[in-house]
């Protein structure tokens, strides 16, 4: 009897404490003062350009933080660098749900990367939101129910657009395809192939590369010498200005589509040449500070004050800033639709119900909307083209879904 009457004080002792464990896990990497958040980013290795985005990220919470954070609580955002190595991306991912508690993965690089993590994320019941990548993939929400991609559209719908409007101007074209050999590559082949059907085998030369090689020149000649008149370079950046220099040495003048994820000018337009890049195609869905047409506009204008604050050595001309800014704002709406309930069930509820948000450095009439069967945050493009020195959008907003 005694024993029992023990046993009920320490049960009520613990209930006195604190909820049970099960009720904290529910909160894991939250407290009364603080919400850690985590990413791997490629700050070294093949594309260290996209480490931009996490830098943008940083300064981003900085700067919310110093305007109080989010319903009282600071938001430690936790970036480990990966090398854009999937197995580094594992490593460092468990680091952050096992040791750092983080509540939620937000905003890591890279398709195979994201892959690679999801799978352990649903097993430790942990969100995976606005993935840094675009494959349509993560939109199956039987294979990814936790997670939605980033804020920016998918790589297989921006391909349906291209093969239409290559299509639209010359029904017979022939495409010639560089891309990456991997998820992101394969997407765009994907979506190429939802417009060609069954003319696709016909009409597309693909050749592909490997994140490790040196140049991928011998690819392009090979792909010179298929004899098409369209060619989309489904590349990341480096390999991209690649591709587009080596096809205007050789002469190759096809029409070009270079993939939204390549289109900076400091580090793709300029390394490959301008002139090489005039003509060039691609897609748009946030506000390229460099474009004219915003230089008085309050979004642009509220993104270069806080670049120049927060991120100071950031290169002001480099649009990853700019995905970096939009992708935190979206995290910061979820945030703060969750009150204080910053559970994962509820930090899910609030990520697959977005309406109509509105962000300031994304192009007009383009908003952020998500659903319980919708983890696409955004579906909307325009068509731009580079005239030697910018982009210029031209042509309504477009759909690819």
């Amino acid at each position: 009897m005694r024993f029992i009457t023990r046993l009920v004080a320490l049960i009520a002792a613990a209930w006195l404490v604190g909820p049970p464990a099960a009720g904290a896990a529910e909160m894991r990497g939250v407290t009364a003062t603080e919400i850690r958040i985590g990413q791997t980013m490629p700050y070294s290795g093949p594309v260290s350009a996209f480490g931009a985005l996490g830098k943008g990220e940083v300064g981003y919470f900085k700067m919310l933080n110093e305007k109080g954070g989010i319903n009282g609580r600071k938001v430690n955002l936790i970036s480990l660098d990966d090398g854009y190595a999937p197995p580094k991306s594992v490593e460092q991912t468990r680091r952050l749900v096992e040791s750092d508690e983080v509540a939620l993965i937000f905003s890591s690089i890279g398709t195979a990367h994201n892959t690679a993590i999801a799978k352990y994320l649903q097993g430790k019941n942990v969100p995976q939101l606005f993935i840094g990548s675009g494959a349509s993939k993560f939109a199956d929400i039987a294979q990814y129910p936790q997670a939605t991609l980033g804020v920016q559209a998918p790589f297989r719908y921006e391909a349906r657009l291209y093969a239409r409007y290559a299509l639209a101007r010359n029904p017979n074209a022939k495409f010639a395809v560089i891309s990456q050999n991997d998820d992101y590559g394969r997407d765009y082949l994907a979506g190429l192939k939802d417009v060609l059907g069954e003319k696709y085998d016909a009409v597309v030369t693909g050749a592909t590369y490997e994140i490790q090689d040196p140049t991928i020149d011998s690819q392009i000649v090979k792909l010179k010498a298929s004899g098409a008149d369209v060619f989309v370079i489904a590349a990341t950046p480096k390999f991209a200005a690649q591709a587009i220099r080596k096809s205007f040495e050789i002469g190759w003048r096809p029409m070009t589509f270079l993939s939204n994820v390549a289109v900076w000018v400091s580090t793709v337009m300029e390394p490959a040449g301008l002139e090489a890049g005039t003509g060039i195609l691609s897609t748009a869905y946030v506000k390229d500070p460099d474009d004219p047409a915003w230089k008085d506009d309050p979004g642009v204008k509220g993104w270069r004050e806080f670049m120049s604050k927060y991120v100071p050595d950031g290169d002001q001309h480099d649009t990853n800033y700019v995905n970096s800014y939009n992708s935190a704002m979206a995290l910061e709406a979820v945030l703060k639709a969750c009150g204080d309930d910053l559970s994962t069930e509820n930090i899910l509820k609030q990520a697959f119900s977005i309406r109509d948000l509105e962000l300031p450095m994304l192009l007009p009439g383009i908003k952020v909307n998500t659903g319980p069967s919708d983890h696409v945050p955004v579906d909307q493009m325009q068509f731009m083209r580079f005239n030697g020195k910018s982009w210029e959008r031209f042509g309504e907003l477009q759909t690819g879904n």
